[in-house]
């Protein structure tokens, strides 16, 4: 369920434990309907910036969905979890108004990408004073929305999990507890979800809907315009508890927590040859009714997943996510943190990604590039899967697609056995040619840390529609890597001398994503032909800058696609 609090210090734990195997009477729907079932949920950004996103990343990518943070109104603050306190249904947030949302909307659809609105149905506001829309409220008083006749049945905190009643009746962390089973309520949830699809909305995750009975939702779905609108249901799976993710099914997706978790588990400690038979055969909710993801704005707080802050553990994950055919994955885009109440930087204004905290994980070449491959790869099952009995993994998506994992200490170097038609093909991860010979079988060396993934889609690498690196765009750039260790509070810049690189501005310098620490990346847009020069630099906390040594480099940007600079930090 989402985290959120009275005050800065309230804090939510998460049960622990592994989904049953469940079997489903009638499944209601599959995962999102389309060829393209991954969603990058971006977390606290605006209805401006994912509009903008939309145009420049995630339709070109080939995402399918974006999933925007709540748009109704909301209490007032700078913390993220202001956002699943509402105030009243109207469309007036810290993200922007209604027309924002509608004009975001509308441009994620010119761009091909639906849109799912995280709505926040199971509860209230807890607090008093004037929201964000500028409604005036108090606890159990929402004017114009809901009174405290609708919030009576349990006026106490959740207390016993064993207990069904306690659960649904009463109320998440004090927040009012809205009595679903209300013929008003359920048209009123109904009304505002109603007005979100007449704003063009293809579908919404139900945050909490553990703590709302099944029935309840059920109801709700039927009454709006578009009863098969796609739903993605929160509900946390716990051994022993009274309520479990396989009562919510006939009503759509449930988000699968066990995945996220089980992830963070082999990638940390176990082994990745333990993931051939990932997925249901692990007991978890069937693939085609399952949300699955790496991380998500509760998960990477709480640290029941792994999250950015977990370098290649991370992002090979993510990579593994994309690959594996379980369930429709959710990419968490979200933003730096140390304190786990803060809200998203600049009010949600995003600028630029890898400015100002926004750490932009669906763009990491390493993560987008794997969402053609995925959309390619659909419909197809695991083959050729070869492990070396720790962590180093390899597998086919039938003929379509071809993936190898290398998550030990050293390189590995092997020929590989594919099912892959013979020809060249593009490493969508590294950007380099790969040829395939009349077997099927191909050699490579992966660096440690590293994955190759190879998909029918991407038969070469730069120009065309095929470019790995900015999910099938044709503009040219420079693709930076600098293997460079830092100390708490220091980040690694690149500067140079073109406008684009801030022309040797310590202060316009660009900062580098430490995703895969020591090595820090950033990929920039720059004329073909451009030769420019470039160097490294260190910023501490206090913006003191350390240079690093050495004549400034050189480098030259290809007619198409990338140059891809593999340096490392000189002392």
């Amino acid at each position: 369920m989402a985290r959120r609090s009275m005050a800065a210090a309230a804090a939510f734990a998460v049960l622990a434990g592994a989904a049953a195997a469940v079997t489903v009477p009638s499944p209601a729907q599959a995962s999102p309907p389309g060829d393209k079932d991954v969603t990058a949920v971006m977390f606290e950004w605006n209805f401006a910036s994912v509009a903008k996103e939309c145009t420049s990343t995630l339709g070109p990518a080939g995402y399918g969905y974006v999933q925007v943070s709540p748009p109704n109104e909301h209490i007032q603050g700078g913390q993220w979890w202001t956002a699943y306190q509402p105030v009243s249904y109207k469309i007036a947030t810290k993200f922007g108004d209604r027309n924002a949302f509608k004009n975001m909307v509308d441009t994620c659809h010119a761009a091909g990408v639906k849109v799912v609105a995280d709505t926040v149905i199971n509860h209230m506001a807890n607090s008093s004073g004037t929201g964000t829309g500028g409604s005036g409220f108090s606890k159990y008083d929402y004017p114009g929305t809901y009174s405290g006749a609708d919030m009576d049945d349990c006026r106490s905190e959740i207390n016993n999990y064993g207990d069904r009643g306690n659960v649904q009746n009463c109320e998440l962390v004090g927040l009012p507890d809205l009595d679903t089973g209300e013929d008003y309520v359920r048209g009123r949830i109904a009304g505002y979800l109603n007005d979100l699809l007449s704003l063009g909305v293809d579908g919404f995750r139900i945050d909490a809907a553990k703590h709302m009975p099944a029935g309840d939702l059920a109801n709700i779905k039927s009454r709006l315009s578009n009863p098969g609108a796609y739903w993605k249901q929160e509900v946390i799976g716990a051994t022993g508890e009274a309520v479990q993710p396989s009562e919510y099914l006939n009503n759509g997706d449930v988000q699968e927590f066990s995945y996220g978790r089980d992830l963070k588990r082999v990638f940390t400690g176990e082994k990745l040859s333990y993931l051939k038979n990932f997925g249901e055969g692990w007991g978890y909710l069937p693939s085609g009714k399952g949300a699955a993801f790496v991380d998500n704005h509760d998960t990477e707080r709480n640290g029941s997943t792994l999250n950015y802050k977990d370098g290649a553990n991370y992002t090979l994950a993510n990579v593994f996510m994309l690959a594996w055919p379980y369930g429709a994955p959710d990419v968490h885009s979200g933003f730096e943190f140390s304190d786990k109440d803060a809200g998203g930087p600049n009010n949600g204004q995003v600028n630029a990604c890898y400015t100002d905290g926004w750490k932009c994980q669906h763009a990491w070449r390493e993560i987008a590039s794997m969402v053609k491959f995925r959309n390619t790869a659909r419909g197809q099952s695991v083959t050729n899967w070869w492990d070396n009995g720790n962590n180093q993994i390899a597998f086919g998506r039938g003929d379509k697609a071809y993936v190898a994992i290398n998550h030990e200490g050293s390189s590995l170097t092997r020929t590989f056995q594919t099912s892959l038609p013979a020809g060249d093909y593009c490493d969508v991860q590294s950007g380099k040619g790969v040829t395939v010979n009349s077997s099927g079988q191909f050699s490579a060396t992966l660096g440690a840390n590293t994955a190759l993934a190879l998909h029918v889609g991407a038969k070469t690498c730069g120009g065309g529609s095929t470019d790995p690196g900015d999910g099938g765009n044709t503009a040219t750039r420079a693709s930076f890597n600098v293997n460079a260790t830092t100390v708490l509070g220091q980040n690694i810049y690149v500067t140079g001398n073109k406008d684009q690189l801030g022309d040797w501005n310590t202060g316009n310098a660009l900062k580098l994503d430490p995703a895969a620490y020591p090595v820090w990346k950033l990929d920039v847009s720059l004329p073909a032909g451009t030769s420019f020069e470039y160097k490294y630099l260190r910023k501490d906390a206090s913006g003191n800058v350390t240079w690093e040594s050495g004549s400034n480099r050189t480098a030259t940007v290809p007619p198409s696609g990338a140059v891809t600079l593999n340096d490392t930090w000189r002392g």
